[in-house]
This record gives C-alpha cells, sequence and structure tokens, in this order.
C-alpha cells in the first residue's frame, strides 16, 4: 500500500491560530483582553522550551501573557503563593503550571489550588470530574489540551472516530487517562481501549485497532509489524533520544517504518504538538467568551 497521509499538526495549528486572532479581535473590540499565566519552576530545558512557545503563541493571537519563573529551590509555599497570585489577577483568565515539578513539590496540592475556571490545561479534578460526569451534553468547562488537540486534529482532517476502535497507548494523567473520557463522549461515540504496563499482548491490542494515540514516552515502542494494515496512528509521546553524535534530538513512540502501514500518521515533532499548544490558547479564548457572554 501507499504510504501514510501526514496529519499536519502545524498546519492545523496555524488555521486555528488565525481563527483565534478573529475572535480575539472580537473580544477587544468589546473591552476584554483574554491573559494567559505561566507558572515555570525550576531550569528543565524541556520545560522552559515549551513555556516559551506558549507565550510566542500568545503574542501571535494577541492574547496577554503573564508569566511567573522560580528557581529549582522553590518551596511549596512559594509556588501556591504563584498559584494564588494568578487566582487573584483579573488580567489572568486562565493558566499553567508547566509540568513536571521538582520532586519535593507535591503537585496534586498544586493542581488543587488552581480556580477551576483558570485551569487552561484542563486537568483540575473539578474539571476531569465535569469531563467525567458529562456524556451528552456540550462542555463548558476547559478540556484538556492533548487528548483535545488528538481529535480536533483529525476532525480537522476530515476523519471520524465514531464507531472506531480506539487503542491509547500510555496512562498518564495529561493524556492518557483523559483520552478515553473524551472519545467515548456521545459527540465522538469512538470505542477506547487503555493500555498500559500492565497489559500482557500490547501486540495483540494494535492489531485490532483501527486508531493508535501512543502516549506512552517510549522510543519507538510502536512497531509497523503490530499495526493493523490502514491503521491511523498518532504518535504523541516525546523522549530525547542521542541521535549517534551525541545530540539530544526529539522522537515519538512510533517507529519510522509505521508510515508504510498506516493509513494516516501524525509525525513527531510537528503532529500532536502544535496542537496542545493551540488548545491551550483555545481554552483562554473560551473562558473569555464564556465570561464576557
Amino acid at each position: 500500500m501507499s504510504p501514510a497521509q501526514i496529519l499536519d499538526g502545524k498546519a492545523t495549528a496555524a488555521a486555528i491560530k488565525a481563527e483565534l486572532t478573529e475572535r480575539v479581535a472580537a473580544l477587544a473590540a468589546r473591552g476584554v483582553t483574554p491573559g494567559l499565566g505561566t507558572i515555570l519552576v525550576g531550569s528543565d530545558p524541556g520545560s522552559q522550551w515549551y513555556v516559551g512557545g506558549k507565550h510566542k503563541d500568545c503574542a501571535e493571537v494577541g492574547i496577554k501573557s503573564i508569566r511567573i519563573d522560580l528557581p529549582d529551590s522553590a518551596t511549596q509555599d512559594e509556588v501556591l503563593a504563584a498559584v494564588r497570585q494568578l487566582n487573584a489577577d483579573p488580567a489572568c483568565t486562565g493558566y499553567i503550571v508547566q509540568l513536571p515539578l521538582p520532586a519535593h513539590i507535591d503537585q496534586d496540592v498544586v493542581l488543587e489550588a488552581i480556580d477551576p475556571d483558570k485551569d487552561a490545561d484542563g486537568l483540575h479534578p473539578m474539571n476531569l470530574g465535569r469531563l467525567v460526569a458529562n456524556v451528552n451534553r456540550p462542555m463548558t468547562s476547559p478540556l484538556p489540551c492533548t487528548p483535545k488537540g488528538c481529535i480536533v486534529l483529525l476532525e480537522r482532517h476530515g476523519i471520524s472516530l465514531a464507531g472506531k476502535r480506539v487503542l491509547v497507548v500510555g496512562r498518564g494523567v495529561t493524556i492518557g487517562r483523559p483520552m478515553g473520557l473524551l472519545l467515548t463522549r456521545r459527540d465522538i461515540n469512538a470505542t477506547a481501549v487503555l493500555a498500559h504496563t500492565g497489559t500482557t499482548d500490547l501486540a495483540a491490542e494494535l492489531r485490532l485497532a483501527d486508531v493508535v494515540i501512543a502516549a506512552a514516552g517510549s522510543p519507538h515502542m510502536i512497531k509497523a509489524v503490530d499495526l493493523k494494515p490502514g491503521a491511523i496512528v498518532l504518535d504523541v509521546g516525546v523522549s530525547r533520544v542521542d541521535n549517534g553524535s551525541g545530540k539530544a534530538v526529539v522522537t515519538g513512540d512510533v517507529e519510522p517504518a509505521a508510515a508504510e502501514v498506516a493509513s494516516w500518521i501524525s509525525p513527531n515533532p510537528g503532529g500532536v504538538g502544535p496542537m496542545t499548544r493551540a488548545m491551550l490558547l483555545a481554552n483562554v479564548v473560551e473562558a473569555s467568551e464564556r465570561a464576557a457572554a
């Protein structure tokens, strides 16, 4: 069969950002400026790159950005003080605490301290609970950015998930666990299967899957030989590996040969990553629109 068609996250995210720019301009005409805040703790290069990218995105679409950077040595109380600062700041429509946090910070306590209405990542327990409880009605709370980005990327390429068997590989809180909640909403109507380190025969699950969402963070663990011919593959997991010359490069969970078996595949980088950033902006703009209604 011919090589897979590409699910182009860069082009799709650019189109979404153009739409958001118009929506931000409409809010500005009413005297409303959405604001995205970030709290970054420590000096992890990947986290610094992600946060920098989010502020660059804000500038592109007209969203105000508020950045709080704390050192690796920041205490739990100092991080919580930054959370309270953004909760109280009327210029901040929504914000994120960049994960992972240093080991000495209790991530759950910090995330629960975020005002659910300002939870731009959609990961506050109250917002995840709303997603659990709401199968049929439109969502009026923020959705997790990467799972939402996966679904919008497919929709924008004309791919319906209704009735499809979707295998999600990885059970992390940012992607794997909430992904199934979104997939099984009635407006999407997929059958969701969640595989993880306790799955005894991943290859058997892969052979049955119409769609594979690989989010384990394990380089090239999804093998072409195990995929159902014509499967749709989203390569979401991110790892940094040595390219053989001592340089760390970003790579995904899906081996390159999968492109010869799949019907559609998202590149990594350049697939779901740009969509995650676009969905973060969308969550902030939607929160502003709700507040201004």
